[in-house]
This record gives structure tokens, sequence and C-alpha cells, in this order.
């Protein structure tokens, strides 16, 4: 379950090594009136934020049967997932989840709610996960799948699954199945996925 008690650990951030502004190379304080580690150049006073990663997919449905895609890339290459990824500049996480969908299993969809917001702080991301109608059982995999495949509840790969990020929603998914009612689920993972 989320937590909402305040969290004052700061992790450090990514290192930016040079200014994105004026190409100086970058040091690492705290500026004033801030909290945390930042990346600041010192020629020409920028400070250069990072902030998380939003990754996007959808949990695809047709006929009680559920899409997965194989990973044709690390990490977790030859594991399966959700189709999903990274959130591109100027896209909605509704535009993104299609997107990465299309990419990754070639397949049509219709967009349901969103479902599960996971955040990954570790990985300095927030995962974003949509259900989704699939409407035909035509898969066209793109570059990044080796393939991908309607699996029943009962047939999940559970122990070939690549992120701990998949196993949360695909748990909250069949749970929900049982009652009949698919709220949004909102969750944490604070710790990495185990390497196997």
């Amino acid at each position: 379950m989320t937590s909402h008690a305040p969290n004052f650990y700061f992790p450090a951030p990514r290192l930016q090594k040079f200014c994105s502004q004026c190409g100086a190379e970058n040091t690492q304080r705290i500026p004033p009136d801030d909290n945390r580690t930042r990346d600041v150049c010192d020629h020409c006073g920028a400070i250069h934020y990072q902030n998380p990663r939003n990754v996007v997919g959808v949990l695809p449905i047709r006929d009680d049967r559920i899409l997965l895609c194989r990973r044709a890339i690390e990490p977790r290459y030859n594991k399966w997932t959700l189709p999903a990824g990274f959130m591109e500049l100027g896209e909605t996480t509704a535009q993104g989840a299609m997107r990465e969908t299309q990419e990754e299993a070639g397949a049509q969809i219709e967009l349901g709610p969103l479902y599960t917001v996971i955040d990954v702080p570790h990985a300095e991301q927030v995962h974003f996960f949509y259900l989704a109608k699939v409407l035909s059982d035509d898969l066209y995999p793109g570059p990044e799948s080796i393939e991908a495949a309607f699996f029943r509840i009962e047939d999940i790969p559970w122990p070939e699954l690549a992120f701990r990020t998949i196993i949360t929603t695909l748990e909250h998914y069949i749970a929900d199945s049982k009652a009949g009612v698919f709220p949004m689920h909102h969750y944490d993972i604070p710790t990495p996925f185990p390497k196997n």
C-alpha cells in the first residue's frame, strides 16, 4: 500500500556532468533555498533539475486473455511484459500508452481507464498502466519484442515476467476480475526487483 507519510530520504540525483546551457562543467551542491543536491553550473548559474521519468503502458485484454510481449531488449531481455515504455515529450500518458502498444505488440486497442499508478523511486520512474480492449487477434510485434501473445490468467508465465510493476498490475487485475470491479490503484515499489 502507498504510504502518505513524509519521506525525507532524498537519493542522489542522476549526474549531469556538463551544463546544457553553456557547456561548462557542473558541480553537485544544494542551491540556496533548496533541500536537495542538484547539478549546478558555477559559470552561468543554471540549476539542472532531474525529474522522474514516466513509463506508460496498457493492460490489454481480449476475450479474457491478457496480451504480453517478450522483450527483445535489455533490461530483462527475453522476459514477458505488458506493452509499455517511456513517455515522449508532447504526448499525454494515454497517447504514450497507445503508441507503445502499437510499437511493441502491433495491437489495435480501445483504451480504457487509468488502472495502476506505481511509484518506483529507486529507478526514478512512475509507471502508468491503462486498461485496454484489444480489438483483434492480429498482432505485429515491433523490433523491441521477440513476440507478442495472449495468455489466459492460469497460463501467465509468472517466473518469466520482467518487472515488479507488471506483476503488481496483473495481481490487481486478477483480484479485481473476481470482484467484478476495476478501481484505479496507486502503489509504491520502494526496492529494486531481484536480478536473476
